[in-house]
């Protein structure tokens, strides 16, 4: 694409359409002398001409055609060259298609973006033709191609009849005509097409709600809900039905919130489904939660645990008594890390039993044991039998009452090692949240061996991934984090990437990657995720505190004066690292 040289402004284009009076543009210039806007931003702001106007100034200052969109009937076949949300993304909106000259067409809000047009070539194998239109008329053009992508593929999921690879375990017993007709009707290939997504994309959720006037459909991926397309509303009752059939929920029961499980197998991945419904005032909401049977157990380092924050939670979990709690936000990862834990604890010398609800991840030789409320299996019934199962270690899934976790300290003093989760944002938020539950402030100070405290981060994507300057508002306060963490913090790390990026963090070279987005990650930038940690020890100073029922913050101090990394610091180390970018530090540190 060749840039015409800029001879003349827009506001010189804009003068000669008699668009803008002489003392308007003298009234421009004057304000970019003084204040150092862009001629561009100040034309914007005062709005002294239509959008549609500026548009087309702005394109013939740059030889960029300007498009309008309005009642243009649009290729099917783009919307498979470059999809609804990469469009949506990058505000643009293909419109034509060459096939001889290998060309696509793409009105764009901003057509001198060289990188998205870059991306959009590799991404198409077409030279792109940039032209310009409006954010509105593109918009419109994007939902117009979306609906009626919506509409192929619903209609290619009711013809495929066998095509899946989807296996769904379901009761086979006596079904009425209705459900029967739900079983073997097309609908029943649309839910196998939201499964079968759902599993290959790595989903750890599905969201099927009802609108006024639609069905959203998203997936939790790497922990982010992505809308991934609308369907009719017409099909919500049926869509909801046929789930409830196969979760053996009643079907005609639309009042009340039900749970129910199924199972399904893609390829050779099965996966157990948590399904959910709740009903709210467009109809019922159903939200699935996917668990691999086969769960996986990662070791500390893989989970992203390193240096000194590694040493310490080793060193406290090969105690033979006391209690090690791992502390965050549902969906932080708090159960993968119990499991890795347990998998390193795990030899024929100790009878290890768990109590979960539910149970997520198998480990081989550990007695797991599932929460059953119904049946009068709780947290705290559980533990008081797992006392005479002759334990040396003991997890227990969640501390969420008082009960439970005076039980726990009390296995703990009685010569066990307890693991367990809460729910605080922060490490030495553990301590007053067990305070305020009754546990004596004795009994935690003289029991409690160390507190984990964790979030989830999106790793960038490795194929996608740059290099840049970051503005300077983020190089301070990286430099402020970073520049916390004490010489001795670093001379008691062993790892050299973590010195490396402290040296960076403190030092004048800062710099910072991102992923540009790229058909492998789905042009979000992101593949994969991480941990960042803070891990707090039971010190002198600490015991101290918990004894003089101390604050929060006053205990997270003393932690950090103790040589602990806090969540934000270890972020922005990964950040330094390369591994993940400071936008996702900054949206779950603060959680």
């Amino acid at each position: 694409m060749a840039i015409l040289t800029k001879n003349k402004g827009i506001e010189d284009v804009l003068f000669e359409k008699k668009l803008l009076t002489s003392d308007q543009v003298s009234a421009i210039n004057l304000e970019h002398l003084n204040t150092g806007k862009s001629i561009d931003q100040i034309i914007k702001e005062r709005n002294f001409v239509s959008n549609n106007d500026y548009i087309k100034a702005f394109g013939e200052v740059y030889g960029i055609e300007y498009m309008p969109l309005e009642g243009r009937i649009i290729d099917p076949k783009l919307s498979e060259l470059v999809s609804h949300n990469l469009a949506q993304k990058y505000n643009a909106a293909p419109f034509a298609l060459d096939e001889v000259s290998k060309v696509i067409s793409v009105a764009m809000v901003d057509p001198l973006d060289l990188q998205t047009i870059e991306f959009i070539e590799r991404k198409t194998g077409y030279k792109v033709k940039p032209y310009i239109s409006s954010l509105a008329e593109i918009e419109a053009v994007n939902e117009q191609q979306s609906g009626k992508a919506i509409g192929e593929e619903i209609s290619a999921a009711l013809e495929e009849i066998s095509a899946t690879t989807l296996k769904i375990e379901e009761n086979q017993g006596d079904l009425t005509a209705d459900e029967a007709t739900l079983r073997d009707a097309p609908i029943a290939r649309i839910v196998g097409m939201i499964l079968e997504t759902a599993v290959k994309t790595g989903a750890s959720d599905v969201h099927i709600e009802p609108e006024e006037t639609k069905t959203r459909l998203r997936y939790r991926v790497d922990g982010v809900l992505e809308e991934k397309r609308t369907l009719p509303r017409e099909m919500h009752d049926s869509l909801v039905a046929r789930i409830k059939i196969l979760a053996s929920m009643k079907i005609d029961e639309k009042r009340l919130p039900q749970d129910g499980r199924f199972k399904v197998e893609v390829g050779k991945t099965k996966t157990d489904l948590r399904v959910s419904t709740l009903p709210t005032v467009y109809g019922e909401k159903v939200v699935i939660r996917l668990l691999k049977e086969e769960g996986s157990v990662f070791s500390f380092r893989d989970l992203g645990i390193r240096g000194l924050s590694l040493s310490r939670l080793e060193e406290a979990i090969i105690k033979p008594v006391g209690m090690v709690l791992v502390t965050g936000p549902t969906g932080s990862g708090k159960t993968v890390t119990l499991a890795s834990a347990l998998s390193k604890l795990n030899t024929t010398k100790v009878n290890i039993v768990t109590i979960e609800d539910p149970v997520e991840i198998r480990i081989p030789g550990v007695n797991q044991v599932q929460v059953n409320p119904q049946a009068g299996l709780t947290f705290a019934t559980g533990l008081r039998s797992f006392l005479r199962q002759d334990p040396n270690i003991i997890m227990v899934g969640e501390i969420r009452d008082g009960e439970t976790a005076e039980l726990a300290i009390h296995a703990a003093l009685t010569g066990h090692l307890v693991l367990s989760t809460l729910h605080t944002n922060s490490a030495g938020g553990s301590i007053p949240r067990l305070l305020d539950m009754g546990v004596e402030n004795f009994l935690l100070a003289s029991t409690l061996n160390a507190v984990l405290a964790q979030r989830l981060v999106r790793k960038i994507c490795v194929d996608c991934k740059e290099e840049y300057s970051p503005p300077p508002e983020i190089v301070d306060d990286i430099r402020r984090i970073v520049g916390k963490i004490q010489h001795s913090q670093i001379l008691m790390s062993k790892d050299k990437t973590i010195v490396d990026a402290v040296k960076l963090g403190q030092g004048e070279n800062l710099k910072v990657f991102r992923g540009k987005g790229c058909e492998k990650c789905g042009g979000t930038g992101y593949r994969g995720r991480t941990g960042i940690f803070e891990v707090m020890i039971m010190s002198d100073k600490i015991q101290t505190l918990t004894l003089g029922r101390s604050s929060e913050s006053q205990i997270q101090t003393a932690a950090v004066e103790d040589g602990m990394l806090t969540l934000d610091q270890d972020g922005y180390l990964k950040v330094l690292e390369g591994i993940t970018t400071i936008e996702e530090v900054l949206r779950v540190s603060k959680g």
